[in-house]
């Protein structure tokens, strides 16, 4: 999509998406309450009450409403010769599949395996239309890799940032402070290379993400405080994989010119999530269990399991995700290699994770 737009036009989607989902929130809050659509507590959750869940099946909405609008407001309504790419409709089609599959999770339930299905017939969306992960940028002293390396690696890369966003949101906040932080990280990358609809499509999804921060962190029980559901999350994990995939692309119909961080920058992003459902998932293999099988082994159990609270705890791997962020930054500044900055983020959080095992709180 090809124009011109300033500073003034990022802050209105972003208003606009936000004030749509601030007013939007407490209807559906009502209609939960009046149908009895609830999470509810068990075993596994933390939380100690039902709580509406379908807090999240605003993004979709929001999203849309932010990005339309400012671009009617652009172009003042009038007909302008807007190109938008064979790669754009897929991403919507996409996002529509996982949004459909959260909700009806959400409301009636569904296997694990039916929904991953669903996730990779979107995911496979993606190499269709040639978004994909076709250059390491040097990663391992690998540059261009072959289609048959390509297409399963962009497909296990989406449905990896699907699931690590749904299944980091298990505390207030978490979820939705991490999209934030990410969708805002884009939508400033993205307006410096001059892709101005996928800076507009980060910053309205940033919007909503922070209007349901507000009503989740601190919304009281009974009253307006809500879930995303997997409805937000997985619609969040979708975007950001589209994002994050897009923005490494290079050199290609649908990539943006080389640059060498490019590849860097999308893993920094998306490295917390994604690595700490690796390495749940890998301990649960080796534990003998199954894969899927729930638990309470996520950073922010363990990290409440020291004895620290939602707040605190989301404090903390705030504080970890920022922290990892500049410390790559300021390693690739210093000039090491993606491979060595990439090895040290993972001996950090392994680091992490030990110490926080020490600390823990034994019963």
């Amino acid at each position: 999509m090809h124009m011109t737009i300033n500073y003034a036009y990022i802050i209105i989607a972003f208003a606009i998406s936000l004030i749509f989902s601030l007013v939007c929130t407490p209807l559906v809050v009502k209609m939960c309450n009046t149908r009895g659509i609830f999470d509810l507590p068990n075993t596994r959750k933390l939380h100690k009450h039902a709580i509406p869940r379908l807090g999240g099946t605003l993004f979709m909405p929001s999203l849309s409403v932010g990005v339309v609008i400012t671009l009617l407001i652009m172009y003042q309504g009038i007909n302008q010769n807007i190109e938008i790419g064979f790669s754009n409709v897929m991403m919507v089609v996409g996002a529509i599949l996982i949004y459909l599959i959260g909700i009806l999770d959400d409301l009636r339930g569904l296997k694990a395996t039916h929904k991953f299905l669903i996730q990779t017939i979107a995911a496979l969306l993606f190499p269709l239309c040639n978004l994909m992960i076709s250059n390491l940028h040097g990663l391992f002293g690998v540059h261009e890799i072959p289609l048959w390396i390509s297409y399963p690696l962009t497909v296990f890369v989406i449905l990896l940032i699907v699931n690590a966003m749904n299944l980091i949101d298990g505390i207030d906040g978490l979820a939705s402070s991490i999209a934030f932080l990410i969708l805002g990280s884009f939508a400033y990358l993205y307006y410096n290379l001059g892709a101005y609809l996928f800076s507009l499509i980060s910053i309205s999804l940033a919007g909503a993400t922070l209007a349901f921060f507000f009503f989740n962190f601190y919304g009281k029980v009974g009253r307006l405080k809500t879930f995303m559901g997997d409805s937000g999350s997985l619609f969040l994990g979708y975007v950001i994989a589209y994002l994050a995939i897009k923005y490494q692309m290079s050199n290609e119909p649908n990539g943006f010119p080389y640059r060498e961080e490019s590849l860097l920058i999308s893993f920094t992003l998306v490295f917390l999530p994604c690595i700490d459902v690796i390495r749940v998932a890998l301990q649960r293999k080796f534990n003998g269990r199954s894969m899927f099988e729930a638990d309470k082994t996520h950073i922010h159990h363990c990290i409440m399991q020291m004895g620290l609270d939602m707040h605190q705890t989301l404090a903390v791997i705030l504080t970890f995700l920022v922290a990892i962020c500049f410390i790559n930054y300021g390693l690739y500044v210093g000039g090491l290699l993606m491979t060595y900055i990439m090895g040290i983020d993972i001996v950090i959080y392994s680091t992490f994770i030990w110490i926080i095992k020490q600390l823990k709180n034994e019963p």
